[in-house]
């Protein structure tokens, strides 16, 4: 005896075979579905665990600094062609942030970049080699002299940096002559910073002056 077809609930009869295939078809497509929405979670999930393992794995601490010893750069420089390179006898409580060769358009300099002991502002050490009388005044922005000082036994020319127009971050600046050389202290510090800097190369000052 051949078996009746079941009587859908929601029809009040059988379902006819169309009827039956987009049940299935349908059925089949939201099972797809939320599978593919459970992979993605699945997923996402992986990834955020090996990111957390990443992350977790870095070494943490202070990125390692390197110091800048001026003295052996200097050395390492006059080997190369460049003589009688002063070196500031500093505290080591002064950072060195750079110590290198640079160059304008007419003047070669050998710079040192140093932040005081207080930490505040920064400060140049400057010896421009056989520079000409007007490369103190071009590297103070247009700053005329103010007056001589005398630090430890060497005369300096002051310069009033304060009225040289677009001066940045420079208050003011010393400058002297040693031999052919022009040796320029600068920066924006205190003004016993600028003394203290300009004590650390004045027995190397008189030496260069005696020389030439």
């Amino acid at each position: 005896m051949a078996k009746e077809p079941r009587v859908v609930a929601e029809l009040g009869r059988p379902e006819t075979p169309g009827e039956t295939a987009a049940r299935k078809a349908a059925s089949s497509a939201a099972y797809r579905s939320s599978k593919t929405v459970r992979n993605l979670v699945v997923a996402l999930l992986v990834t955020l665990a090996i990111v957390a393992v990443i992350i977790l794995g870095v070494p943490r601490g202070e990125v390692p600094t390197t110091e800048i010893d001026v003295a052996e750069t200097a050395q390492r420089i006059e080997s190369g062609g460049d003589t009688g390179l002063i070196v500031p006898e500093l505290p080591d409580t002064w950072r060195v942030n750079s110590a290198v060769v640079e160059s304008d358009d007419a003047v070669r300099a050998w710079t040192i970049i140093y932040v005081p002991e207080s930490g505040q502002g920064y400060l140049r050490v400057e010896q421009g080699f056989d520079a000409d009388d007007a490369w103190a005044s071009r590297v103070l922005r247009g700053a005329e002299t103010e007056d001589t000082v005398t630090i430890d036994g060497i005369a300096w020319d002051r310069y009033d940096v304060s009225g040289a127009g677009e001066t940045g971050n420079i208050t003011q600046g010393f400058a002297t002559q040693a031999g052919p050389d022009t040796i320029l202290i600068y920066g924006d510090t205190d003004d016993a910073s600028l003394v203290v800097a300009a004590e650390s190369v004045a027995d190397q000052i008189r030496q260069l002056q005696e020389e030439s």
